[in-house]
């Protein structure tokens, strides 16, 4: 996707050095927003190879209301390995929200469900969204990732943190708001992920997949991860691959890796970069 590209040249040419929680600095904007349109096909980058097996297995992670990384490793993604504990343990973040957000009498809101209600009922409606920003649950910053889940606190604060939806018609097109934007590393993955989500809602509605759009807050390239951007920025986008779907499971949560196909892609080789923890 050239707006993807153009982002990463928009940080490099304007951004700010900043310091931050890990401790290894950025270049930072702040506040950028870019679109695709689905029916021009999936956007999983073609200037570096994106490992979709993790995209995937994660969201599903996520719809399942998980918090361990148990699930994740029996499936071979391990990008959650190095906020978790011992035991796996991540605290209440992003799936729990999303299915299980706690009430007041000791009960639990999913989400995702008033969502697929919305789209099959009021797909008019202004509200047709949900959140994983729960303030009760937010890490302690002066603790460790580790900390913060043993104590019930999310290891760490949701970056992609309100999703919103709108029909159109017949299609469905789907807004994320990322506060926090790891822009070589984790938002290639967010763009994947709420393209996959969009996809999935739509065949379980009976919608025709529309636009994303991805809005970020602090968009930022750590340090050391310049040289891979400029090796990312040197390379010509490819044609985009397209999604298919093996199966109409019988709900949202019935989805499985294997009922996704990724066909005609085509990307230039990995390129590898540190993950700041």
């Amino acid at each position: 996707m050239r707006q993807y590209l153009d982002l990463l040249q928009d940080i490099l040419d304007n951004g700010v050095r900043k310091d931050d929680r890990t401790g290894t600095g950025t270049l930072s904007v702040f506040g950028r927003q870019f679109r695709h349109d689905l029916a021009d096909g999936f956007p999983l980058l073609t200037t570096k190879k994106l490992h979709f097996r993790s995209i995937a297995n994660e969201l599903l992670w996520f719809l399942r209301g998980d918090t361990n990384t148990a699930w994740l490793k029996e499936r071979g993604v391990s990008i959650w390995n190095e906020w978790a504990t011992e035991e796996g343990e991540l605290g209440p973040l992003y799936g729990a929200q999303w299915t299980a957000w706690p009430t007041r009498d000791g009960g639990s809101i999913n989400q995702i469900d008033y969502v697929l209600d919305c789209l099959r009922h009021r797909p008019d409606s202004r509200r047709i969204l949900f959140h994983g920003w729960n303030v009760e649950y937010l890490p302690d910053e002066k603790q460790s990732p580790q900390d913060n889940a043993r104590a019930g606190r999310m290891a760490l604060p949701p970056c992609h943190l309100l999703y919103q939806f709108y029909v159109a018609g017949d299609r469905l097109s789907s807004q994320l708001y990322i506060r926090s934007s790891d822009s070589f590393l984790g938002l290639p993955y967010n763009m994947a992920s709420l393209a996959l989500l969009t996809h999935m809602l739509a065949q379980q509605c009976d919608l025709q997949p529309g636009e994303i759009v991805i809005t970020t807050g602090d968009s930022h390239l750590y340090m050391n991860h310049l040289e891979q951007v400029s090796r990312q920025l040197q390379r010509e986008p490819r044609p985009l691959p397209s999604l298919h779907f093996r199966r109409r499971p019988e709900n949202l949560y019935a989805y499985c890796f294997e009922d996704f196909e990724i066909r005609n892609y085509d990307p230039h080789a990995h390129i590898p970069a540190p993950v700041a923890v």
